[in-house]
């Protein structure tokens, strides 16, 4: 995505929620959302943002809740900060008084915010906070993402096992995110009998990675992992080119971003990358993609499309109480989300585990030219690595 157009969507998505303030009524429930909507990284917030925006746009067009009251959707910009995050549930628990939140979108915010959220007794569902620790601050704290733990284990087994590799190279950003994904990767992979020969990291914000690819190409690693947000992995492929550099790439589902290949589609060609487990196209997703396409001119990425479900799922769960209570309890309506059970969602079949975290698979991917071809569907069960599909 151009900045351009990141821009205009921006626009578009802060509109669209002033509208609902707007005609949402004295009555009406509040949920929030907290992502980053400027910055280098604001693609990630606003086309969560925008999924979040479809699915309260289309609730209310059925009435909202109990076919009379409307939903507000309030959204807060965290710059990808996680003071800015914190101030940012300061304001939605206090004054703007939300039932729930969808969000934080970036892991350190998601740690911030969620010990605040557990205090205050706001269910909180992440689509995209993947660090195995998030859902450990408490009952309060769901994901609509596959947790680190899983991803880590699957990579680790996946690179060894079916890649072949015997020694990897990574290269990381100094962020919760980022770090989660590096140990639990290296931690599997070694478990299965490879090496992790050279680790290198760098600041949140730099620009410049040569000097991390020029020792990393030193220690002569079969693959280099990177698992970062779009705008680092982009610039770090860039360089990597410029560099000479023909050792094959390894990621996250960071990569599943489809403005990686708008930033560096010329260096995208075979890099291999745990994501989402693809699910069969249901008419659900289907009328979401048409849906979401049609209303804001791009297309939603996986955490894009986590948040829709989590969304529902919050939406859901606010009517069940108020049609059992007459309130917004936010209690009740913590434990009406806990209560999921086999959600029928855009993602697939959503259950939770007793911890808050999504059951779910892993997909493999490898990329052709720009485009993900998908490899198939993964766990690990035991210790061992498993293909379901």
């Amino acid at each position: 995505m151009k900045k351009s157009l990141l821009i205009t969507v921006a626009l578009v998505a802060l509109i669209s929620v002033s509208v609902f303030a707007g005609g949402s009524g004295e009555t009406g429930p509040k949920i929030g959302f907290i992502g980053p909507m400027t910055g280098d990284n604001a693609n990630y917030g606003i086309l969560c943002n925008n999924s979040v925006i479809l699915a309260v746009e289309q609730f209310n067009a059925k009435g909202g809740i109990d076919g009379k009251l409307k939903v507000t959707l309030v959204t807060e910009d965290s710059e990808g900060v996680p003071e800015k995050g914190l101030s940012a549930i300061e304001k939605l628990s206090s004054s703007d008084k939300i039932s729930g939140l969808i969000g934080p979108v970036f892991t350190g915010v998601a740690f911030a915010v969620g010990e605040r959220v557990q205090n205050e007794g706001i269910v909180m569902l992440s689509p995209s906070a993947t660090h195995a620790d998030i859902t450990s601050i408490g009952d309060y704290v769901f994901r609509t993402v596959v947790s680190d733990g899983l991803q880590g284990e699957v990579a680790g087994h996946y690179f060894y096992e079916k890649l072949g590799y015997r020694t990897i190279g990574v290269l990381y950003a100094k962020n919760d995110y980022s770090q989660g994904l590096f140990e639990g990767m290296t931690a599997s992979f070694e478990k299965a009998g490879g090496k992790m020969i050279i680790s290198e990291a760098f600041q949140v914000g730099d620009k410049d990675f040569k000097t991390q690819l020029t020792k990393i190409r030193s220690a002569n690693p079969e693959a280099i992992y990177i698992p970062n947000y779009t705008a680092e992995m982009a610039q770090i492929l860039e360089q990597a080119s410029q560099l000479g550099i023909k050792i094959p790439f390894l990621s996250c589902d960071g990569f599943s971003n489809p403005d990686i290949y708008n930033l560096a589609g010329d260096f995208t060609h075979g890099v291999v990358y745990v994501g989402p487990a693809q699910v069969a196209e249901s008419l659900a997703y289907a009328k979401f993609k048409s849906d979401y396409e049609k209303k804001f001119g791009v297309s939603p990425d996986s955490f894009a499309t986590n948040a829709f479900d989590g969304a529902n799922i919050l939406l859901g769960a606010m009517e069940k109480v108020y049609k059992a209570t007459g309130t917004f309890d936010r209690k009740a309506i913590r434990d009406a989300v806990a209560a999921t059970k086999d959600y029928q969602g855009v993602t697939g079949t959503v259950n939770f585990a007793e911890n808050g975290d999504i059951i779910a698979y892993q997909g493999l991917y490898r990329v052709n030219g720009t485009t993900p071809e998908y490899i198939g569907t993964f766990t690990v069960v035991d210790g061992v690595l498993t293909q379901v599909d």
